[in-house]
């Protein structure tokens, strides 16, 4: 992957009051062009034992030049000790739309 690529990336927040926080500081440092939210029931092991949780999904549009500094901004603003940050490529897209994330997310 390189830094011109353009990637979705998953990040589960606690509740949507702290999806919405996250949301609005990766817009405002314009590290994401687009974020959608959902609720989700999340299944996971953390600390040895088998949790349950609901939570709030974002899904991020944005590209991998600016990775590192969306991580960034969602540690600051999420109150888990290892939030869920993962990057995946966008493979395909329209090209209208990538040209909007690229120039929407241009600092």
């Amino acid at each position: 992957m390189t830094k011109d690529d353009y990637i979705v990336v998953l990040i589960t927040a606690s509740s949507p009051e702290e999806a919405r926080k996250i949301s609005q500081e990766l817009i405002a440092h314009k590290v994401a062009a687009c974020i959608n939210s959902a609720p989700v029931h999340s299944v996971f092991r953390w600390k040895g034992k088998t949790e349950r949780a609901k939570e709030t999904l974002l899904i991020v549009k944005s590209r991998m030049a600016l990775f590192e500094q969306l991580e960034a901004v969602v540690k600051r603003n999420h109150s888990y000790e290892v939030p869920e940050i993962i990057a995946l490529p966008i493979v395909a897209g329209s090209s209208e739309y990538l040209k909007w994330v690229k120039e929407t997310t241009e600092q």
